[in-house]
């Protein structure tokens, strides 16, 4: 009995051991290699040397380059509208025409005046020369020769008067002629024909609006002033005006204006831009985003964004090295662009660093990555092909 139970024991105990042992093996296997052996996974990258465009960017409405309300210069009846809503039209086209008849009486009237005064001049004249032999023969008065030469002054003066009465009613006749002051489309028809249309109206007759080129007004902030003004006394400055989300370039133009003041209420100063706007992709009151390309910096070492990290000690980047294993270093950071970063220190071209993933991270860790994933996101690319346009530049820190 007591050799059964022995037995029975040893048994036991020899199943206990063995299921702890394959318990432990799976828990070992589980568990991987020892903790300094593990390999976190991780996104690299290059550090690459580039030319880095550098922007500022903006909010913008697009302007008519000129725009002017067609308004009548004399009153009458509106006889026939000559022009189509939406018309391109050069500056001299005739747009409207008010009823002619009552200038062309006018004018009549005011050459009749002048020709009855003229005739009454030519007479005076002929008197007063007749009037000279006589005073030379002693015939008549100087008194009555004075009389008729202050006659003959007044009728030069008359005429004068006739001629500028006759003028201004020539000049409101060419008035019922309503002409464009400027290439441009009209816009929106203000007055039918049949109606009487009156100077002080203050919608006029349409509004024509030149297109070909297109102004943009857009603000940037005071602080950026003195970078600004350096820039565009170094160069002629590119602006760029795109959509709603930034993604494609609309139209590209050139910085013409800096406000001369600052609205104190903003913060802001008010810049305009000039573009040639051929294909008309840009419309007055249209709101855009504009950069303002200040320099292109030469050869700049950049990396993406993401490899920048923030430290008790300031800036840093993980960098690993040919061992697999990555090292803290201290950089110094410089403007930052559309998901780029340019290095003034601390980082050379050539150089692979940790793009995403640093949270599992510290000094000496090892790191699988797949492929190089390459330079960092390009500053020559951009969606859309917006020639490299970034947000708006961090100062150097």
């Amino acid at each position: 009995m007591v050799i059964a139970l022995l037995i029975l024991a040893a048994v036991a105990a020899g199943t206990w051991w063995l299921v702890r042992s394959r318990q432990a093996a799976a828990l070992a296997k589980t568990a991987g290699p020892a903790r300094g052996a593990v390999e976190v996974p991780v996104v690299d990258g290059v550090v690459v040397r580039q030319d880095v465009p550098q922007f500022l960017d903006g909010l913008g409405t697009v302007q008519a380059f000129n725009s002017v309300v067609v308004r009548a210069r004399v009153e009458g009846l509106l006889r026939r509208v000559v022009f189509t809503e939406g018309q391109e039209v050069k500056a001299g086209d005739l747009l409207a025409e008010i009823d002619p008849t009552p200038f062309e009486i006018g004018l009549r009237q005011a050459e009749a005046k002048q020709a009855e005064d003229e005739s009454k001049l030519a007479n005076a004249r002929a008197e007063l020369v007749r009037d000279e032999g006589l005073i030379e023969r002693k015939i008549l008065s100087q008194k009555d020769y004075d009389d008729q030469k202050a006659v003959v002054t007044q009728g030069v003066s008359t005429v004068k008067a006739d001629q500028a009465e006759t003028d201004q009613a020539r000049v409101q006749l060419g008035y019922t002629r309503i002409l464009s002051p400027i290439d441009g489309r009209t816009g929106i028809r203000q007055i039918d024909a049949g109606n009487l249309i009156h100077t002080g109206d203050s919608n006029g007759v349409v509004v024509v609006s030149q297109l070909r080129p297109v102004s943009v007004v857009f603000t940037m902030p005071e602080q950026s002033l003195p970078q600004i003004n350096q820039a565009q006394a170094e160069n002629t400055l590119e602006v760029l005006a795109l959509d709603r989300d930034s993604s494609n370039v609309v139209a590209r133009g050139t910085l013409t204006v800096v406000d001369n003041q600052i609205d104190t209420a903003t913060g802001t100063v008010r810049l305009k831009a000039r573009f040639e706007n051929q294909d008309l992709r840009l419309w007055p009151g249209q709101f855009v985003n504009t950069r303002l390309h200040l320099r292109t910096r030469k050869g700049a070492i950049v990396v993406a964004s993401t490899v920048v990290q923030r430290g008790p000690d300031g800036p840093f980047a993980f960098v690993i090295g040919a061992d697999g294993a990555v090292s803290m270093r201290t950089i110094r950071t410089g403007p930052v662009q559309d998901g780029l970063t340019m290095i003034e220190s601390g980082l050379e071209p050539g150089e692979r660093v940790v793009v995403d993933g640093q949270y599992k991270l510290q000094n000496g860790s090892k790191v699988r990555t797949g492929p190089p994933k390459g330079a960092a996101p390009s500053a020559k690319g951009g969606s859309g092909g917006n020639g490299g346009a970034t947000r708006t530049n961090s100062p150097p820190r």
